[in-house]
């Protein structure tokens, strides 16, 4: 096999074991799908990114693997990717196209951040299941469902002492879905936290594509088309956000920590 390039990257930070980290791997052609998975696990980061160039300009074919499994969407390895195509290869800083499982998504820089252009998927009143209701362990208001379940919290505090039972939530079967949890923020618009009750890696420390149903919402709720947001992992990110209608508008920071080959 010939030598690749991968890349570690903090994503949503501009600060190094901050944000949401990734791994970047830049092919030439596809491996089989058992060997890319097989790299993910072996990263063990929340996601790692595989990106090959589909012709001489800027487009790619970009796909995302958890620890466990290839997912359909993914925010912070596709900023990632960005920040390694326009920083470390020399991609320029023009608008980078991406072939995707979820079609065709783009990422452009403007100002000193990446913006990635996402569906919106606004989420649809829910009953919530008694797993989630129970295994969250706190008092929520509205429940809504698009990928994700979503549930609305009263203040940002909520949402900072939450103590979710892992153990009860994996007995949820939500497949590439997760659990976001979000409230009002004190010093951004809102905030959130993100859980995955059957994935090895617990808790997302900042899910972009979470914000696909998270922007839709508070721009209604709140009137207002840009908001800041900060997802309150233990390591932390910050998010630009900008409603697009059918389309969000994700911006956010990143940085390289490691360089190598495999």
């Amino acid at each position: 096999m010939p030598c690749r390039q991968f890349f570690h990257v903090d994503a949503f930070t501009s600060e190094p074991f901050r944000g949401n980290p990734a791994a970047v791997v830049v092919l030439k052609e596809w491996l089989p799908d058992t060997l890319l998975q097989q790299f993910a696990s072996e990263f063990f980061l929340p996601e790692t990114a595989f990106v090959v160039p589909l012709d001489a300009g800027n487009k790619f074919h970009l796909r995302w693997f958890t620890p466990d499994l290839e997912m359909d969407l993914c925010g912070h390895a596709t900023l990632a990717t960005a920040h390694i195509l326009c920083n470390e290869l020399n991609y320029g800083t023009g608008k980078l196209l991406f072939q995707t499982a979820s079609g065709e998504l783009s990422v452009e820089q403007r100002g000193d951040l990446l913006w990635l252009d996402f569906p919106s998927r606004p989420g649809q009143p829910a009953i919530c299941p008694p797993e989630i209701e129970t295994g969250i362990g706190d008092v929520f208001g509205e429940v809504l469902l698009a990928r994700d379940y979503m549930l609305i919290f009263d203040n940002e505090g909520m949402i900072q002492n939450l103590h979710p039972d892992q153990t009860l939530l994996s007995q949820l079967n939500l497949g590439q879905g997760g659990i976001i949890a979000t409230a009002p923020g004190n010093k951004v618009d809102f905030v959130s936290r993100f859980f995955t009750p059957g994935a090895t890696i617990f808790e997302d420390p900042v899910t972009g594509s979470a914000h696909c149903t998270l922007i839709p919402y508070w721009s209604k709720r709140l009137g207002k088309r840009e908001m800041t947001a900060r997802q309150l992992s233990s390591r932390g990110g910050d998010i630009s956000c900008i409603n697009l209608d059918r389309r969000v508008g994700i911006g956010g920071k990143a940085v390289t920590v490691f360089r190598g080959t495999f």
